[in-house]
């Protein structure tokens, strides 16, 4: 195969890898089509979520909007998944969802660092210190005590990077059940939780 066949068979494996391991669909895009927005990555701050500065993957000690559009200056793809939850859950105990969705890109830049794009980098929604690390007074890389207690699991969140995850997912056509529907019924009992992966 040529570089491009290899390349577009390698995209496959990881779609494949991806819903296999519980994404309700999943695609490549080109990173030209995610939109970045400092204001979004400000929010954590001025809001003062409850996860701001509680974990590495958190602001502030994540990079933020202008390290992720130098990064996508040099990655052309990415590939971008969803998880099609039913709102009652994705509105109550929803930290076993967040964790697969975690786990997902995290297998997926993995599996992509193993076929050479050794610059994969993945990302996900919501605080590693809340769905992994709840039991645990502090984060280890925060407090300065010691690695990360789950590497090969948690990943950062889009938002502290300012990524409209709401565009990326309309651009991509990758919007939940509820947004195709007509039916009230439908509109009412379905939400999405969503990664991206930068495969370069």
């Amino acid at each position: 195969m040529n570089q491009a066949e290899t390349h577009k068979s390698n995209m496959a494996s990881l779609l494949e890898l991806a819903t296999h391991s519980g994404a309700t669909d999943a695609r490549v895009i080109s990173t030209s089509d995610i939109l970045v927005e400092d204001r979004l990555a400000d929010i954590c701050k001025e809001t003062r979520c409850e996860s701001y500065g509680r974990s590495k993957s958190c602001p502030p000690y994540v990079a933020g909007p202008s390290m992720f559009r130098e990064w996508i200056k040099t990655i052309d793809h990415a590939i971008v998944l969803k998880i099609d939850v039913p709102l009652e859950i994705l509105l109550s105990e929803h930290e076993d969802i967040m964790r697969l969705l975690h786990e997902i890109v995290a297998s997926v830049e993995l599996a992509a660092i193993r076929l050479g794009y050794d610059n994969s980098k993945a990302f996900a929604g919501g605080s590693c210190k809340q769905f992994f690390c709840s039991s645990h007074a502090y984060c280890r890389v925060v407090a300065g005590k010691g690695e990360c207690r789950n590497p090969q699991r948690a990943r950062p969140s889009m938002s502290g990077y300012g990524v409209n995850v709401p565009e990326m997912m309309k651009t991509t056509g990758l919007t939940s059940d509820e947004d195709k529907s007509g039916s009230h019924k439908e509109r009412t009992s379905t939400g999405t939780v969503s990664g991206l992966i930068l495969i370069g």
